[in-house]
């Protein structure tokens, strides 16, 4: 009988606490790195085909147009989810609607891939974030959530 009421008074660990390194603190200074990512390129997406790495496409009025408002849309997300940093454990729906966004571009890179061809190496790198990462985040989220 004394074993048993020692064992209820030890204190439960969490079945979801997170493991030392996937602590909320990581997860916001890894989303807020890859945060500056969408919000730098964003803002030199806005230049359009002026942009330096489009400057090869023709100057078309609406492929500028759709780089430009994309690109304002990849600017959007990462302020979106800079934002959400501070109480990154309470904005679980969106951080999964963002992570959800980042996967379907991946989806989009993989239909291109293998519509066209092969990107260079730094998109295919993106790709893996975009799919493999993004559940991942996801999942780390989930663990910390309130």
């Amino acid at each position: 009988m004394a074993n048993a009421k020692f064992e209820s008074s030890q204190p439960k660990a969490h079945p979801r606490r997170a493991a030392p390194l996937m602590t909320k603190r990581a997860l916001q200074i890894t989303c807020g790195l890859l945060g500056l990512i969408p919000v730098v390129t964003g803002l030199i997406g806005l230049l359009g085909v002026s942009d330096p790495l489009y400057s090869a496409l023709p100057r078309d009025v609406l492929l500028d147009s759709s780089l430009r408002f994309l690109s304002g849309v990849w600017l959007g997300l990462g302020l979106a989810l800079l934002w959400a940093l501070p109480h990154i454990e309470r904005q679980t729906t969106l951080f999964r609607a963002l992570w959800g966004m980042i996967f379907l571009g991946g989806v989009g890179r993989l239909i291109s891939m293998a519509a066209l061809a092969t990107p260079p190496a730094p998109f295919i790198a993106f790709t893996v974030l975009e799919i493999v990462g993004a559940p991942l985040f996801v999942w780390w989220q989930a663990r910390l959530a309130d």
